[in-house]
Formats: structure tokens, sequence, C-alpha cells
């Protein structure tokens, strides 16, 4: 049977291509109610302050971040023409990602959708930032100042927060997460613009040689 997500990936085609003048067109998420443990374990994630500098087990992993970060770099052009914003950006894009338990790639397509990297959108429902979180976040699990969501670390640390808590809520189905995460649980059309937009984001290493038989 064809996946959900394969579905998607062909009725969308090419939604995944965001010019950096488009408006903010989601982060609408629903304010719901949330179990004291569930918001003090997201207050903490959202509290651990460190800076967004990888450390890597071997040489192999660090080389592999590098490869990475100077392909997407090349990439990020057409959304900054400054070299060093970008190569922070993408650094802290990649912390952050990695922190949360996600992929710096579907991160990077769900930030195209919701902002088309621009630190500063605000969308027509208030949502803010490059990953456009409303901002009654910082109420419940910040420390209430929601111009703090215009920092580029904190902006990107509550979204990836914030989608890993859906991802976890939805059990792990990531077409319901999206969708809940853009206040439009159960509909197509947002996860099939982030699933589109991500693919522009794979990171194909060729350097990596995989197991014979894998």
């Amino acid at each position: 049977m064809t996946s959900r997500r394969t579905l998607l990936l062909s009725a969308v085609g090419g939604l995944g291509t965001f010019i950096a003048g488009s408006p903010a067109r989601a982060g609408n998420q629903l304010e719901e109610p949330l179990a004291d443990s569930v918001r003090s374990a997201l207050s903490l994630a959202i509290a651990r302050a460190a800076p967004p500098v990888p450390e890597f087990a071997s040489t192999g992993a660090r080389l592999t971040y590098l490869r990475w970060l100077g392909e997407m770099v090349v990439r990020l052009q057409r959304y900054n023409v400054d070299w060093r914003e970008r190569k922070e950006f993408l650094q802290t894009a990649w912390y952050e990602s990695k922190r949360a338990g996600l992929d710096p790639g579907l991160v990077l397509g769900l930030i195209q959708v919701e902002s088309a990297f621009r630190k500063f959108a605000v969308s027509p429902v208030g949502a803010r930032g490059y990953m456009q979180v409303m901002p009654f976040w910082s109420r419940l699990i910040g420390d209430g100042d929601p111009a703090k969501l215009f920092h580029q670390q904190t902006n990107l640390r509550f979204g990836c927060v914030i989608l890993r808590h859906y991802i976890d809520r939805e059990q792990g189905d990531l077409f319901m997460a999206l969708g809940r995460y853009n206040g439009s649980r159960g509909r197509a059309e947002y996860p099939g613009a982030v699933f589109a937009a991500a693919r522009k984001w794979e990171f194909k290493d060729p350097q990596r040689v995989d197991p014979v038989g894998t």
C-alpha cells in the first residue's frame, strides 16, 4: 500500500519552493491545556541555556557535520547573502534540531515554509520568527517575554522543542504532528508543503561508505 507520506509528496510536487519575500504563512499553534509534568518538562527543555557549539564523539562525525555545513551554506545563499549569518544560523539550527532529536533537514524545510528564513517574520495571527512560534508559548513555558522569540537561538529552541512535543503527543506520527504545529491537524496541505521543502535540504554525504549488504 502506498504510504500517506508518499501520496502527499506526489500531490504537493512543487510546493516546497518559497521565495524570501513571501509572507509568513503558518505557525498558528493552538493553545491547549498542558499537564503540570509536561509544562515542567518543556520549561526545562527551553531553559537549559547552552551556546550552539556542536560536540562530536568522533573525528568522522565532525567531518560529516562540516561537509553538511559547507553544502547548506551554499543552498541557503538565495535567502541570505551574508556568509557569516548563514553559517551562524545553520550551526544553531543543526544544534537545536539534534538537541530535540529532529532531522535538521526537516527543521530547515519547516522554516522555509513558515518564514522563508526571515528572522523577524510575523504572521497574521502573531506568530514570530524563523519557526513562527506563537507568543503564548512564552507565557506557558518561557519567561513571559514574547519579544525574545525574535532572538535566533531562542526561536529555534522553542520551535524545535514544540515540534518534538507534538511528535511525542502524536506517538511519532509526523504528519499529524506537523498539522498540530500549524494548527491544521488532519489536513494535508501543511505537512505536504513541509515534506516537499525538506527534500530540498536533504544531505547525502558523498564520503559516507555504507556497509556491504545494507
